[in-house]
């Protein structure tokens, strides 16, 4: 009979191969056998491992030869040669037996190792001895045929018995030689003992597998058991369970710790063995510290990982190598190659293993359905191939996702360095919204949290307009579109008409490249890097699924002919339907992720902003914004949910119809019996391609996401715009080179500097385009260089230039600029750049600890004094921004930064304007003049002329327009400059002031520690997710007959596909009894009930599905509803304490999970435990006897669940925890980038973040592996459980039917696997469940009082801004310290009263007590009505404050100005010339501020003072009856300072004004003066009548003043107009 193909039926080649078996060898069947005589004997398989070794011998032999110090000194140029590395022992030159024993076992690995090692020697040297033995009995001359068997099976033994003796040799070389011998040595005895293996159990193991087959070494049963038993311990067992000695990635560089993985043996590392300790640790006790977690392996590390892959990816080291620009992708596969080759291995053996399940069903069911048949394979080989499909599938799935998560954390760590290194080279600039209408929500990407930061007046040249650095009258700063020549009003015509369609067009385009640059670096690392990161599976698509649906075919086809193949039609037929689903997912992703961008954007401005929001009373107004944000967004949300119904409905229809469409046609035309094997085989291959399907479809949107992500990351590194220096092809690169004659001149000649590389001019809106040009301007060394002039001259811009910030273009070949590094570089920023560490690293900042000059400087610094304040001195923390300590002492702590260093060359940029008088005064005469700063080179900008001039030997005076004035010395300063001697003449040496202990910024003193920790660690939950936080989300989506009807819902929905599957069963039931003699089978009938209940649960399903997905999006809206109003009405206490970072956190990571996450996961896992007690039912139902396994089974399940959630968690929480610091150190490079290259700081930045990531990595890769652990276990479990009920239901429940059997085996099957998911899904929503305890955290917190009706003040208040206070006592929190003690005074309306007082004597907390910001008692009544009667909203409407840190909002400066558009433009104009910006700008100038003038995030495009006027502006605008300034004219010039005065007593001549200030000149004509002390009242009159009083305060602040007599004729003026 001619044989089937092997591919058409290949399990009946399978069978034919094992019965093959059955026949003895023909060698043992004596010359009489129809094959005699033998064929030669050197084809026979047993001389395989003879080949074997001789390869191996003659590979050593080469291997050795290389070693030859001639032959190595020649390759070596070519090849490299491993570097020995020799564990460290613990012995030292040993001196007797005992200790070189020990020393020798110690460098093989220790004594386990070495135990394998020598129980391997000793099997291979008695499998010699037994082949010997077999040689002699092979050779016996008893038997007749001995000479024919000798030789044949004779030289067949003899060749084993060299290759046993040849591993014996190798056995023993792995003890003696050394160790990259050795090495090589057991790679060789590991393959040829593998080899032995393979042909033993080809023999003799095989054969077992059939009813006829005889073991072909059979003859001598001890000698082949004993044999079989040797070779399987020295071949798989010693191998398996050999620890693996540890190779470090540089032996130079080895561990101290290894990793329990680099050493597990390999049976216990594919079980994830070697975790155990770490996981029942974990189970044993609440929380895992970080310390027990397994260290970091060496190839895991950051510095390691660094070198293997930047030389790949960094683009400017491959640029310096001659290498063209590649996109990373091409980079990050080279890097990872072989980690991919590794994959799709792994990733084919899996699929392939996959298809063991279904043989092992089709076989089985057939040896049921036809027991009469002869089969000659046994029906345990079926059986055991249940087992091995889940087995062999899960080992290969969990290596394959061991490497990819693996290469997950190293790509991680990869991107983050590159990022980061590349991120202290870019050209730091803002690139705000180009249009009005894209002022809002423009990032690309959700920011993230950390890195919502100012840099330090980076963009301040935008405001200055016109700057002039030259001695004469020219025009430095000019715009761009200048340069270019004006077009005429025709040609503009023109040329915007034909541009007008063009930017329609590209609106949005623009709008995506006009993200804030900051924001967008984070975005690479919170956002673009994960989704990267994500998109690492593309195997899953362009080789699995191939592969899958490839086989799939093959065996649909082997089993139902071309019924297979017009399904498979089908499906294909039906791709594109799935397609066109996807890319409607992708639009409305892509529309969603916009809304969210636009929500978080405005949340995290609000965030930024939100004490101006609390004192503004804007609350409600923001909540309304949010919200419509929030409603927009979950529109998005909900479709994309409609969506994924659709999405999910056609992957599991589409192979649903193809498996209908399939049986009916292999029923009703090919007309072949639909027996139980075909039809529950089938089944399982279906589901596969269904799984499959769904991967694709899930993974497609990743992996475009992806792409995109990585695109946006190879543009940061490819196209952004880096520094001058890092750009050495750049002309202007080139020119800095050249340089002065002298190289140490500081200083400019014929420079033009911009912010932008532009090559091509064109103006963008709404944005000014700036050119800086210096003609002569040289700093005199060892000296102070004084910078002075009005607020927006430009002052930054000339040490902004110098440091290399600007972009530099040359005016002719003898420009440059110059600023010598050799001797070093300190800079102190105008504003503060604080790490959050404590004040002494910050003062340190890397160098070497001195504590003489160390002492100096905090006492040259001023600091002295505030150091006492703190319980832990300089060691306590300064927190996020400098959160615990006051503008002026963050500006000291930065001026001692550059003090402390031993830097040559001081740039210090405004650093007196955040202190008082006196401490100015101080600074000036302690730190300036003295010994730290004698012979150093200093450059200071500062408005306090008088204070600053008699230090300085160097004095360049700007004027408004940016001209140099004037430079020389003092004298010959004032001789030309009259605007400077009227100045000093006025004394302008009264300072800016700063920013109080008690503002918002500084907390009170109760919250300090004695370790100096103020700012407290982030909360981390311990155990499984609370009840608490369970209840508020469920809780949202509906009541408790909501979830009735839901959850009946979806049991029904199980019900009826577990009853559709028994129904196939039916049908194929028929067809056993049409053979019985039974009538025909009615197919149509069968096909039309499953069709129907089909149709029927899928129906039900939608609904159940659009019911819960309504409810998710209630519960979504719900629970954000309730973060954003307990955050905004929480007490500015709270807001203090807590970082704007963990706020913002909320509502973008632990939100997003609400929004999608979440959801999913709670609906996955009522549909796992739904369908697995289905399942289990059927199960128990047609084998109530399996129920006790079954039971076990779920029981053990659990428990391992609980074991592994319960580590899972811990270890999630310490990878979140770690996370923070990482991101908080990238936030703080990036906000301090200026800073850190001013100093030279980059490679210190750069090792720390190596050692953060390396933190963050250790749990990481720890989290990843646990899922292993579990996954393996479960699978093995499940695997068990079903080849346990296949033996039960074929040996011992034969007579059930082979479609009953067929039935509970597709349940069993379904059961086992669903257990994995089962777990896998709680436990993922458990983690995930971790962001709605962060939630509940802060949905619990302190709150202010809510509006009441009661509280609503009558229509007509307030009539007039009169204040009363009696007996006011204030706290910052309800069991603080008293910081305003008894305090009663009464303020008429319309009355001016300033407020002065030394630092910490309570006046920002007397404004924050008026506001009711922090907790009070007494009373307070405005306009006759208590404040602690009026709603908070309506209080703080109606009295306005400008703070000390003006903050704006990105946007446009109306925006900024009316945030919820209630007024006019020609109100907004009137304010902004009543606070005096226009006094700043030339009239008519393209660059000047206007309404539609662009700001970047934090207003960071202005100068400080530029800020403070917009702000004042702003209060103009709210006309409030009571205004209160703190400081708002601190960082402006005098002239400025008294023109804001006087537009104030003009606009805001009926309002009640309330001023603190340092300033004395500032108040000397108000009608009366508060003077606090230490939160007492103690003086409150007029001025002139304080100063009348003999001993009084303010009279000493007078006197100690430098214009006491221009005070007292102020004051003596303001009396007589009264």
């Amino acid at each position: 009979m001619k044989q089937q193909s092997i591919l058409a039926n290949p399990w009946d080649a399978i069978e034919r191969g094992l019965a093959s078996f059955g026949a003895a060898s023909a060698a043992t069947n004596g010359v009489d056998d129809p094959s005699f005589p033998p064929p030669t004997v050197w084809k026979d398989v047993r001389l395989l491992p003879a080949y074997v070794s001789a390869a191996s011998l003659l590979i050593l032999l080469f291997t050795a030869l290389t070693y030859l110090p001639t032959v190595k000194a020649r390759l070596e140029k070519w090849v490299s040669y491993p570097t020995a590395y020799e564990p460290p022992s613990e012995i030292g030159d040993p001196a007797t037996f005992s200790a070189k024993v020990k020393r020798h076992v110690s460098s093989r690995g220790g004594w386990v190792v070495y135990s394998f090692l020598l129980l391997r020697l000793l099997g291979c040297a008695a499998l010699v001895g037994l082949t010997v033995v077999a040689v002699i009995l092979v050779g016996e001359p008893e038997e007749e045929d001995w000479r024919v068997r000798m030789s044949y099976d004779g030289w067949a033994e003899i060749g084993l018995g060299l290759a046993y003796l040849y591993a014996t040799v190798l056995s023993f070389l792995m003890i003696a030689l050394p160790t990259i011998a050795r090495g090589t040595c057991g790679t060789h005895a590991i393959v040829l003992l593998t080899v032995l293996f393979c042909v033993y159990g080809w023999r003799n193991f095989l054969p077992l597998t059939t009813f006829t087959g005889v073991p072909a070494d059979a003859g001598i049963d001890w000698l082949l058991w004993t044999r079989a038993s040797l070779i399987t311990l020295v071949g798989v067992l010693v191998p398996l369970l050999t620890p693996r000695l540890y190779r470090p990635v540089d032996p130079s560089d080895p561990a101290l710790e290894v990793n329990p993985e680099q050493t597990a043996a390999p049976l216990l590392f594919a079980f994830w063995t070697f975790l155990d300790p770490v996981i029942f640790a974990a189970y044993r006790q609440p929380k895992l510290p970080y310390e027990q977690l397994p260290p970091l392996a060496d190839y895991d590390w950051s510095r390691h990982l660094a070198k293997r892959s930047f030389d790949k990816l960094e683009p400017l080291s491959r640029r310096e190598r001659g290498n063209k620009d590649r996109h990373i992708f091409f980079g990050l596969m080279e890097v990872f190659r072989w980690d991919y080759i590794r994959m799709a291995t792994l990733m084919s053996i899996r699929v392939f293993a996959g298809f063991l399940g279904p043989i092992g069903i089709n076989k089985l069911l057939m040896h049921l359905e036809h027991p009469g048949d002869v089969t000659d394979v046994r029906p345990w080989v079926w059986i055991s191939l249940l087992l091995l499909d889940p087995v062999l599938g899960s080992l290969c799935l969990h290596m394959y996702i061991f490497i990819t998560t693996r290469m997950v954390v190293q790509c991680e760590s990869i991107l983050t360095q590159l990022i980061f290194q590349h991120s202290l080279k870019i050209r730091l600039k803002d690139d705000p919204p180009s249009s009005a209408s894209s002022a809002v929500g423009t990032t690309a990407h959700t920011p993230d949290p950390e890195i919502i930061e100012q840099v330090e007046i980076v963009d301040e040249p935008a405001s200055a307009t016109t700057e002039n650095f030259t001695t004469g009258s020219e025009t430095a700063v000019g715009t761009e579109a200048s340069e270019q020549g004006s077009l005429s009003p025709k040609d503009k015509g023109k040329k915007k008409d034909t541009a007008a369609p063009a930017a329609e067009e590209k609106k949005e385009e623009e709008k995506e490249k006009s993200s804030h640059l900051v924001g967008k670096i984070n975005n690479l690392i919170g956002t673009d890097l994960a989704n990267l990161i994500e998109g690492r599976d593309f195997l899953f698509v362009i080789l699995q699924a191939p592969l899958q649906v490839l086989i799939s075919l093959w065996f649909l086809y082997t089993i139902l002919g071309w019924a297979a193949v017009v399904g498979m039609a089908v499906l294909i037929l039906s791709v594109p339907l799935p397609g066109k689903v996807a890319q409607w997912v992708q639009a409305i992703q892509t529309e969603r992720m916009k809304k969210t961008d636009a929500r978080v954007q405005s949340i995290t401005e609000t965030m930024n902003v939100v004490r101006m929001v609390k004192m503004f009373g804007w609350e409600s107004r923001v909540k309304e914004q949010i919200a419509e944000k929030r409603d927009e967004e979950l529109k998005y949300v909900k479709q994309r949910q409609i969506v994924n119904l659709l999405n999910m409905m056609l992957n599991f229809m589409l192979p649903l119809i193809t498996m209908i469409i399939t049986f009916a046609f292999y029923s009703l035309v090919l007309g072949q019996d639909l027996t139980a094997s075909r039809v529950f085989s089938s089944m399982v291959v279906f589901d596969s391609l269904r799984s499959q399907l769904h991967i694709c479809f899930y993974e497609i949107p990743v992996i475009i996401a992806a792409r995109v992500s990585m695109d946006r990351v190879n543009e940061f590194l490819h196209k952004t715009e880096l520094l001058d220096r890092y750009t050495p092809s750049h002309a202007a690169a080139l020119a800095i080179t050249a340089g002065p004659a002298d190289p140490d001149v500081v200083g400019f000649h014929n420079a033009t500097f911009t912010w932008n590389d532009i090559k091509q001019g064109t103006p963008t809106p709404g944005r000014r385009n700036f050119r800086l040009h210096l003609k002569d301007l040289i700093f005199k060394q060892n000296m102070i260089n004084l910078i002075v002039g009005p607020t927006g001259s430009g002052k930054t811009s000339i040490l902004m230039a110098l440091l290399g910030e600007m972009h530099f273009q040359p005016s002719g070949p003898d420009a440059w600029f110059s600023l010598p590094r050799h001797n070093g570089v300190a800079y102190a920023a105008q504003e503060s750049w604080l790490q959050n560490e404590t004040i002494k690293e910050n003062i340190l900042f890397g160098e070497p600890f001195d504590e003489e000059r160390y002492k100096k400087v905090v006492y040259q610094c001023a600091l002295e004094r505030d150091l006492t304040l703190f319980d832990a001195g300089d060691q306590t923390e300064v927190g996020e921004k400098g959160l615990t300590l006051s503008g002026g002492q963050k500006a000291r702590v930065t001026l001692a930064r550059a003090i402390y260093s031993q830097a040559n060359l001081l740039l210090l940029d405004d650093v007196l304007s955040a202190l008082d008088v006196h401490t100015s005064k101080w600074i000036v005469d302690k730190c300036f003049k003295g010994d730290l700063v004698k012979g150093r080179t200093m450059v200071l900008v500062t408005h306090n002329v008088a204070m600053a001039a008699p230090v300085a030997g160097n004095v360049i005076s700007l004027d408004i327009h940016g001209n140099i004035v004037s430079q020389g010395s003092i004298a010959q300063v004032l001789s030309h400059d009259a605007h400077l001697r009227k100045e000093i003449k006025e004394g302008t040496e009264l300072l800016e002031k700063a920013e109080e202990v008690e503002i918002v910024d500084g907390p009170p003193k109760e919250t300090k520690k004695s370790d100096g920790k103020l700012v407290l660690a982030e909360e981390m939950a311990e155990g499984h997710l609370s009840w608490a936080a369970l209840r508020m989300f469920l809780g949202a989506f509906g009541s408790s007959g909501y979830w009735i009807l839901v959850l009946s819902g979806f049991f029904v929905v199980e019900i009826s596909v577990t009853v559709s599957t028994w129904w196939l069963g039916v049908w194929a039931a028929a067809y056993e009894r049409k053979e019985a003699g039974g009538p025909d089978v009615n197919v149509p009938y069968y096909i039309g009930i499953y069709s129907a209940t089909v149709v029927c649960f899928m129906t039900l399903y939608c609904i159940c599905f659009i019911a819960y997905t309504y409810g998710s999006i209630r519960a979504a809206r719900t629970v954000h509803n309730q973060l954003r109003d307990t955050v905004l009405g929480s007490t500015l206490r709270w807001l203090d304490s807590t970082p704007v970072g963990r706020i913002i956190s909320r509502f973008t990571q632990d939100i997003r999970q609400v929004d999608g996450p979440l959801p999913g996961m709670f609906g996955d896992l009522i549909e796992l435990t739904q369908s697995l007690v289905t399942k289990f039912g059927a199960v128990v139902y047609f084998s109530p006897i399996f129920s006790i396994p079954g039971i076990i089974v779920t029981a053990v399940g659990g428990w391992l669940g609980q074991v592994y959630i319960a580590a899972q968690l811990s270890v999630k929480r310490e990878m979140s925890n770690r996370r923070s610091p990482l991101y908080n150190h990238f936030a703080a490079a990036i906000a301090g980038l200026i800073s850190i290259r001013a100093y030279g700081a980059e490679n210190s930045f750069q090792a720390e973040i190596v050692k953060r990531i390396d933190i963050y990595s250790r749990p990481s890769r720890t989290f990843y592996n646990l899922n292993r652990w579990i996954s393996v276990r479960i699978d093995v479990l499940g695997g068990i459980f079903a080849a346990g009920l296949a033996a039960y239901l074929v040996y011992g429940q034969a007579g059930a039917g082979a479609s009953n059997i067929g039935f509970s085996l597709n349940m069993a099957v379904g059961f086992s696997g669903m257990i994995l998911w089962w777990v896998r899904v709680l436990n993922e929503f458990e983690i995930a469940g971790n962001s709605l305890e962060r939630i509940l955290d802060y949905v619990i917190i302190e709150q202010e009082p809510a509006p009441t009706e009661k509280g609503k003040p009558p229509a007509y208040w307030p009539a007039s801004g009169a204040i009363t206070v009696e007996n006011l006592c204030a706290r910052y929190s309800k069991d603080g310290p008293i910081v305003l003690d008894n305090l009663s005074f009464d303020i008429k309306s319309g009355e001016r009263v300033g407020i002065v007082g030394r630092t910490g004597s309570g006046k920002s907390s007397l404004t924050l007590s008026l506001l009711r910001m922090i907790p009070t008692t007494g009373a307070i009544y405005f306009d006759g009505l208590s404040t602690n009667e009026i709603n908070l909203d309506a209080l703080r409407t109606n009295l306005t404050i400008i703070p000390q840190d003006p903050t704006l909002m990105s946007g446009t400066l109306r925006s900024n100005l009316d945030p919820f558009s209630q007024h006019d433009d020609h109100m907004l104009n009137d304010a902004l010339r009543a606070a005096g910006l226009f006094r700043l700008q030339t009239e008519g100038s393209e660059d000047a501020i206007s309404l539609d003038s662009t700001v970047a995030s934090g207003g960071s495009n202005f100068s400080v003072g530029q800020r403070q006027i917009i702000a004042l502006a702003r209060a103009i605008v709210r006309g409030a009856k009571v205004l209160i300034l703190d400081e708002a004219t601190a960082s402006v010039d005098a002239e400025t300072d008294n023109a804001i005065q006087a537009s104030i007593r003009s606009e805001l001549k009926y309002a009640t004004l309330i001023t603190i200030a340092h300033r004395l000149q500032t108040i000397s004509d108000y009608d009366k003066i508060m003077v606090l002390d230490a939160g007492k009242l103690v003086e409150f009159d007029s001025p002139l009548k304080l100063l009348e009083k003999e001993g009084g305060i303010f009279r000493a602040l007078v006197e100690e003043s430098g214009d006491k007599e221009k005070l007292w004729e102020t004051a003596r003026t303001s009396a007589h107009r009264a």
